[in-house]
């Protein structure tokens, strides 16, 4: 037997529990929780030999089997300190919001605290039954938010603008996470209400990973700017980075005790681009880096199989088992151009902490970071002036014919010489479509935006192509053949 991580010596067990009492006596529950979980993985080496991490997860998770073996294997092992374990992650949890699991917590307390401590063990019992009274109560007014993710390209900006127009009475906040240097999703949001007050924008990194302070300080701005308004939200919409694990972004609802008193995390909808999927669960990642398109299904409590007019019938088939393998219970719905029934993905109330972890005991434990794939990265443009519509019809095709396997993602909102409308390019691989968007305002600099996503990129070829499409065209212009759309325009927002 062994230990296979390297936890604190055993004497450090007093001081982990006072540091947890501390950060609970502050709300601070999220803090307590990884404190405990520290101490959990400590007390195990209290042991001879001590614990594997196999019967520390059993103790963490299943405190009574846990218990149970300890009674028959090691009946004369002091169980004092386990029993001031699991109340204090009973309070934690309690505290979270997880109260099924805060409830089996207790009632370990009481049972492996020792008749000498009475005191602990009467606390236990009564902080046992509040949480059971609570279990029966209405839950408390939260701002219901949802998650929308899937990979590169799957639709997830066409599934916002639909929420957005079709809730356009409803106050909706939305914050958009960004993968790339220049920022394009939120010209790409359409404006259909007055307030953009309620729209934050993050490109500064990955939500999952990098910018989870800028998600929670984005949430208290929009909470504490709707309390002062005396205007709450109806829902918060989250629309995160192709690239994210939704995990971390889902942990940080519980990380911060002000956006865990104040919001509720209401569903994880992932949307999956059934032409596409197939090649990116395949993908081979290099050591230690997550397949995010598997993470994004794997946390989905609702999947929108998108852009089915693209695929057959046979297709769609082999997708949704493949989908089922991921996460066998999640519901699915197949949808073209992000076109589905709101009932289906807001108000849902899916999200459960309590089947988060009996499924994922560490879903709230802070200790890994989310590693993307090197290989992966983006190329921004931002530049004023406007581009001839010829040579970027010829540079786009040209690119995405040489490029396209290895461009998950491109889109930009263009300015096009001797047009009034801005231009709004989108592509997958090597599909893409293309539109006029609103008018340029009077005074309004003339700007051309564009970002690609992929695998290997060669910025120095992408730029310097991008700038021959400002060269003036010899010839005539035909008529705008970007306008017209091109093979499988469909959803590709």
């Amino acid at each position: 037997m062994g230990w296979d991580q390297k936890p604190a010596k055993p004497e450090a067990l007093p001081g982990l529990l006072d540091q947890a009492e501390a950060a609970l006596k502050q709300d601070r529950f999220f803090d307590a929780y990884n404190l405990l979980s520290d101490a959990c993985n400590t007390y195990a080496m209290t042991f001879d030999p001590p614990l594997l991490s196999r019967m520390v997860g059993v103790m963490k998770a299943r405190p009574g089997e846990f218990l149970d073996m300890l009674a028959e294997e090691e009946p004369n092992h002091d169980l004092k300190v386990l029993g001031r374990i699991y109340k204090l992650k009973g309070e934690t949890l309690a505290g979270l919001g997880s109260t099924n699991a805060a409830l089996m917590l207790y009632q370990a307390a009481e049972r492996a605290l020792p008749e000498t401590c009475k005191e602990e063990r009467e606390d236990a019992t009564a902080k046992r039954r509040r949480v059971e009274q609570k279990l029966q109560e209405a839950p408390a007014l939260k701002t219901p938010v949802t998650v929308l993710t899937g990979f590169l390209g799957s639709g997830k900006t066409t599934l916002l603008n639909r929420i957005l127009h079709g809730h356009s009475n409803k106050r909706i906040a939305v914050i958009e996470n960004e993968f790339g240097e220049v920022g394009v999703d939120n010209a790409l949001v359409e404006d259909v209400r007055k307030d953009q007050e309620n729209i934050v924008e993050m490109n500064n990194g990955c939500i999952c990973c990098t910018v989870r302070g800028d998600l929670i300080a984005a949430l208290k701005k929009l909470l504490k700017q709707a309390r002062d308004r005396a205007k709450p939200l109806d829902f918060i919409i989250i629309e995160t980075t192709g690239l994210a694990d939704p995990a971390p972004v889902a942990q940080t609802f519980f990380a911060d005790s002000f956006v865990q008193k104040y919001t509720r995390l209401d569903g994880i909808v992932t949307l999956v681009d059934a032409k596409h999927i197939t090649a990116h669960l395949d993908e081979q990642k290099p050591e230690g880096v997550e397949n995010e398109a598997v993470e994004q299904i794997a946390f989905a409590d609702r999947v929108l199989l998108n852009k089915c007019d693209l695929v057959d019938e046979n297709t769609l088939e082999q997708v949704e088992k493949r989908i089922r393998s991921i996460n066998r219970k999640v519901e699915i719905q197949r949808t073209t151009k992000s076109e589905v029934e709101f009932s289906f993905i807001l108000g849902i109330n899916a999200f459960d902490l309590d089947k988060t972890l009996e499924a994922d005991v560490s879903f709230l434990d802070d200790s890994t970071e989310h590693q993307h794939d090197s290989r992966i990265s983006s190329v921004g443009i931002d530049l004023a002036g406007q581009v001839d519509i010829c040579k970027l019809d010829e540079w786009i095709n040209e690119v995405l014919k040489e490029k396209g396997t290895d461009i998950f993602r491109a889109k930009g909102v263009l300015a096009v010489r001797d047009r009034a409308e801005k231009f709004v390019f989108q592509a997958v691989h090597m599909q893409f479509a293309s539109a006029p968007q609103a008018k340029w305002e009077d005074g309004e600099e003339r700007r051309c935006k564009m970002v690609f996503i992929g695998r290997d990129l060669d910025r120095e070829f992408l730029i310097a192509g991008f700038m021959k499409c400002y060269e003036a065209c010899e010839e005539a212009c035909r008529d705008a053949p970007l306008f017209e759309p091109k093979q499988g325009a469909s959803g590709l927002r």
